[in-house]
């Protein structure tokens, strides 16, 4: 019988920020992989975790570790795959592994816990109806204002992350692309010192400079572009006329027009479901 792969979430920073079942499952596992076995070690003596440790899947390493770990689970043994903090593979390694996995026919079951972008997004204030996770903020200025620019008529949430190094410069840069929009910092988040930071990028420009807050990481929230009411609701209202046309259900063209005019689900349906205007 054949192995399985666990990717188990850990905590981003208050320890008791770990499921029961993460728990377990780190107990009966044969082997953990994890980033940095150092800072896994921590949370694993809190807790009298002894499973040993079959090697660090770090990045730049990831695509050496895999063969000797598909041998393990086509011996029948358990793994575990962990991050230093959160969940492995949001912004951390591991999707080599798990595609190799996958593809070899073995299977993966995630153990879900602690997340640092979905922590920072459902407290930030921000829309949650439509969001996307872009991961680390390029490190290249150029790079990083490109992709700012390219937000700009952009609708849903984005989240980002991005290091006390470089958190001033990239709010610099996005007080340039998109002035006006609300921006959320959270900081630390789960740790002692915690916070949300809320306001245009140029008022917590000058919120952080100068201040001790600029350490630990960041997880940068960004409002999404808002929606024209008259240019969009023509568009909508020629979307609909075409797409009842065609006699497609309701729940489907609620479907097209989130999809493809990022309008929230819950306005979308009410303009379908109008009163003598419904698609059966």
């Amino acid at each position: 019988m054949n192995g399985t792969l666990y990717l188990v979430s850990m905590p981003i920073g208050n320890l008791s920020d770990i499921t029961h079942r993460a728990i377990d499952v780190l107990k009966s596992v044969d082997f953990i992989l994890a980033e940095d076995t150092r800072t896994s070690q921590r949370v694993l003596t809190h807790y009298g975790i002894s499973t040993p440790f079959f090697s660090s899947v770090y990045q730049g390493a990831e695509r050496q570790r895999v063969p000797s770990i598909l041998s393990l689970l086509e011996k029948g043994k358990n793994v575990a795959l962990v991050s230093d903090a959160g969940t492995p593979l949001i912004s951390d390694p591991g999707f080599p592994l798990v595609r190799a996995t996958v593809d070899a026919g073995y299977q993966v079951v995630p153990v879900p816990g602690p997340c640092a972008a979905i922590a920072g997004l459902v407290a930030s204030g921000l829309p949650l109806d439509r969001f996307c996770f872009e991961g680390a903020l390029p490190r290249g200025r150029g790079a990083r204002q490109s992709l700012f620019e390219s937000l700009t008529a952009r609708q849903g949430t984005c989240v980002f992350y991005e290091s006390s190094h470089r958190i001033l410069e990239s709010l610099k840069l996005l007080s340039e692309s998109l002035p006006t929009r609300r921006v959320v910092l959270a900081r630390e988040l789960t740790k002692i010192h915690e916070e949300f930071l809320r306001g245009t990028a140029t008022e917590l420009c000058t919120l952080l400079a100068g201040s001790d807050r600029i350490r630990g990481e960041f997880v940068l929230i960004l409002e999404g572009a808002e929606i024209s009411a008259t240019t969009d609701q023509e568009v909508v209202e020629q979307l609909l006329c075409e797409l009842k046309a065609e006699g497609l259900p309701n729940k489907s063209i609620v479907r097209i027009v989130t999809q493809v005019l990022g309008m929230p689900r819950n306005e979308a349906y009410r303009l379908v479901h109008r009163e003598g205007d419904v698609v059966t």
